[in-house]
């Protein structure tokens, strides 16, 4: 029983990576995002769905493609009147293309590096819309690893944002970039 497990496992191990195999993954997750260089923020916790295409270029190299929409941003104490403090969350929500090289460092395990240009969908601070004062195009690296087991592949990235979130003339000279942590878990199937 021991010896047909392995051979099993050995089969689908090897079969995750197929040469010239094209492979599907709906993937949804959370991210832990902030914007960096922002007065007093912290960590915000958002929504991450969507899915990749894998194409196997060889047994252990593969090159993946995705559409995800992304809820991303930060949270800020701000001071009232008669000195209290609110927290103010800030929502930024982009559809992120990413497009990642993955190198399997064993069958199922796979680190990754890319680029992912993401187009801004939406952007509120508190109630206030502020879509007008960020950029609508933002770029970033995103680098990971993931892990594939009978096809669920959970995947953990962290993407580096390249590009200014907001306007110069929206904040000043401050460079506030994305800063984002991604946990997701999807199912792989071939095409």
């Amino acid at each position: 029983m021991m010896i047909a497990a392995m051979m099993v496992a050995a089969i689908s191990a090897k079969a995750q990576n197929e040469v010239g195999q094209v492979t599907l993954k709906p993937t949804a997750g959370i991210n832990i995002s902030t914007v960096t260089n922002s007065n007093g923020n912290k960590s915000k916790v958002g929504f991450i769905g969507g899915f990749d295409f894998e194409y196997g270029v060889a047994e252990n190299f593969g090159l993946t493609a995705g559409v995800f929409y992304s809820m991303q941003g930060d949270k800020a104490d701000v001071a009232l009147d008669g000195g209290t403090t609110s927290t103010v969350t800030e929502k930024l929500e982009y559809i992120n293309i990413p497009i990642l090289a993955q190198y399997y460092v064993i069958p199922g395990l796979a680190i990754k590096a890319g680029v992912q240009p993401g187009f801004l969908v939406k952007a509120k601070d508190g109630d206030t819309d502020i879509k007008s004062g960020c950029n609508k195009v933002n770029l970033a690296i995103p680098v990971g690893i993931s892990y594939e087991y009978q096809s669920f592949v959970l995947d953990a990235r962290y993407n580096i944002g390249l590009t200014k979130v907001y306007k110069s003339d929206f904040v000043g000279d401050r460079s506030c970039r994305n800063s984002v942590f991604s946990i997701t878990l999807g199912y792989k199937f071939a095409l």
